[in-house]
């Protein structure tokens, strides 16, 4: 007797979360088959041919052995975009869609005082998902964005071109500010690497696989941030507007480097999870 190659058998055998085993046998049929995620339900009796069934059984294996689902099916949603991820880059989380309404919320009070254009500036872009969610939710936006790491800029700008948005995105390689010479923006936000090196978290979970150097300094967690706020002033407008993510336990130390950077009306900000993830301030 032939085994069952079935959607609805293979699913139920899957030793992965049913969450996690429908999504990946949902990239199966999109990929194989351009069939919509609904076809899961609509044709649960459908089998799947060697080729898609080698690649269903690959993925099983690999998620199994813990690598990312985003870098398996090489997407993520992050705020009300799709972005293009590969281990080159930090998988978008959820928390950090709350820099993205506080950027949103900064650009339409700019735009409320003064109706210009508002410049942003988004530091450690990698994929580009702050710097595309803000400029796809806000038209009147430009944007530029920087990465040290050439593989995270041509992820970014894969992204740029699929999000259509090449006229007001422009992407920089280079460190934080090295490569923007005298320019000055309105907002800069940035989601730098905070985790310090002896954390025990970049050995568990999705962070075994995503890039060291996204995650970490390589020192106290604080370094880069350091660095990002200490050069704020220079590269803002007066009245200029600057927020950064940061860890759950790094929130006073955050604002205090904002103030001893001369940044005024610094205020902290809560995720869902109740953990302060956000501080700002302003020029």
């Amino acid at each position: 007797m032939s085994p069952d190659l079935s959607l609805r058998s293979l699913l139920g055998s899957s030793l992965l979360p049913s969450n996690e085993a429908r999504l990946l046998m949902a990239y199966v049929l999109e990929k194989h088959y351009q069939l919509p995620r609904s076809a899961l339900i609509s044709k649960d009796s459908m089998a799947l041919d060697p080729g898609a069934l080698a690649e269903w059984q690959s993925l099983e294996t690999k998620r199994s052995n813990g690598e990312p689902i985003a870098y398996l099916i090489g997407k993520r949603g992050f705020h009300n975009i799709e972005l293009y991820v590969a281990p080159g880059v930090l998988i978008p989380r959820p928390e950090t869609e709350l820099l993205v309404e506080i950027g949103l919320h900064e650009i339409t009070r700019l735009k409320q005082a003064s109706d210009t254009q508002a410049k942003l500036l988004d530091l450690g872009t990698g994929s580009g998902a702050i710097a595309l969610a803000i400029a796809y939710a806000a038209p009147q936006a430009l944007i530029t964005a920087t990465d040290q790491s050439a593989e995270a800029i041509k992820i970014a700008k894969r992204n740029v071109k699929e999000l259509g948005l090449e006229k007001r995105v422009e992407l920089i390689q280079g460190s934080w500010y090295e490569p923007l010479d005298q320019q000055s923006f309105d907002i800069i936000l940035s989601n730098p690497p905070y985790i310090a090196k002896q954390d025990p978290h970049l050995n568990q979970g999705d962070l075994r696989f995503e890039p060291t150097s996204a995650l970490t300094d390589h020192a106290t967690g604080l370094t880069c941030l350091e660095s990002i706020i200490s050069g704020a002033r220079e590269h803002l407008h007066p009245n200029g507007f600057i927020a950064v993510e940061h860890g759950f336990d790094q929130s006073g130390a955050v604002m205090n480097l904002m103030i001893a950077a001369g940044l005024r009306e610094v205020k902290a900000y809560l995720d869902l999870a109740g953990h302060h993830r956000v501080a700002s301030g302003r020029k």
